[in-house]
């Protein structure tokens, strides 16, 4: 693709496009819905209590100047709430060009010994088997416009083991598989489908690593940017990787973590 003398449309532009961005009421979702609104998108923003969801509506439409944003209650543990969602997307602003699944959780800290069936399930569930279902709920309007967006937010702890959070990292890592199969199977038809993996981001999600300023202190000394990550710092690679600057780029897990995986075990 070329661009001709006098022509310089922005890489980063969106307009018209549509967005799902799930676990979008706080946090690093909440940030990537406001991004990508900004570029010109329109964007479901989703978590599991529509009040929430309203909240963030409200302000990215106020602030937009036009109905940019509209809520869409989904507990991504069920397949059937999945569905929902993509149906409403398109009843409301049409098929998704864009997927953001950031939604996940972690109900368990401990050794792995000790996590239940039922916890390890609810992990697998909502943080790979949701980013499943709903991928394949949106891939088909995708390949009949032959281009498509799919982000998926692992995180560094794909990467390491951990005496803690075991099975969190079992999923974050089954997330970048999942968007290199995603990758082949689909690159074809011009739809691109990567992770982003965040470090400590300063959210409700990682709250207990953040919340004491010592505790805070003696982690972030160790960083190279000596920082915690804050949602406005990962929302720049989703807009990158749905617009079409990403648009060569596919099947990677871009790591962004303040340097701390190239840090991992410095004298």
């Amino acid at each position: 693709m070329t661009i001709s003398e006098g022509a310089a449309p922005s890489l980063f532009d969106l307009t018209d496009k549509t967005a799902i961005v799930t676990g979008a009421s706080r946090g690093i979702g909440e940030a990537i819905a406001r991004r990508l609104t900004q570029a010109g998108a329109n964007v479901i923003v989703s978590s599991r209590k529509l009040d929430a969801c309203q909240k963030v509506v409200d302000s990215i439409n106020e602030a937009e100047g036009r109905e940019a944003a509209h809520g869409v209650a989904c507990n991504i543990s069920y397949k059937q709430e999945l569905q929902r969602l993509v149906d409403e997307t398109r009843a409301r602003f049409g098929p998704a060009d864009i997927l953001v699944a950031n939604a996940a959780v972690n109900p368990y800290f401990g050794p792995s010994a000790d996590i239940s069936d039922e916890q390890f399930d609810k992990i697998l569930t909502c943080n790979v088997k949701a980013a499943h279902w709903l991928s394949h709920m949106v891939l088909p309007e995708m390949k009949q416009k032959k281009d498509g967006a799919i982000v998926v937010i692992s995180s560094v702890g794909g990467f390491v083991g951990s005496s803690a959070i075991g099975a969190y990292n079992i999923s974050k890592a089954a997330d970048m598989q999942l968007a290199r199969n995603l990758a082949v199977e689909y690159g074809p038809d011009n739809i691109r489908v990567n992770c982003i993996c965040p470090g400590v981001v300063k959210t409700y999600f990682a709250e207990a690593l953040w919340k004491d300023p010592k505790i805070e202190k003696m982690m972030t000394g160790k960083l190279p940017l000596r920082r915690f990550g804050e949602p406005d710092d990962i929302a720049g690679a989703a807009v990158f990787l749905a617009s079409p600057a990403g648009r060569w780029m596919t099947g990677q897990s871009m790591i962004i973590d303040g340097g701390a995986l190239i840090s991992v075990g410095e004298l």
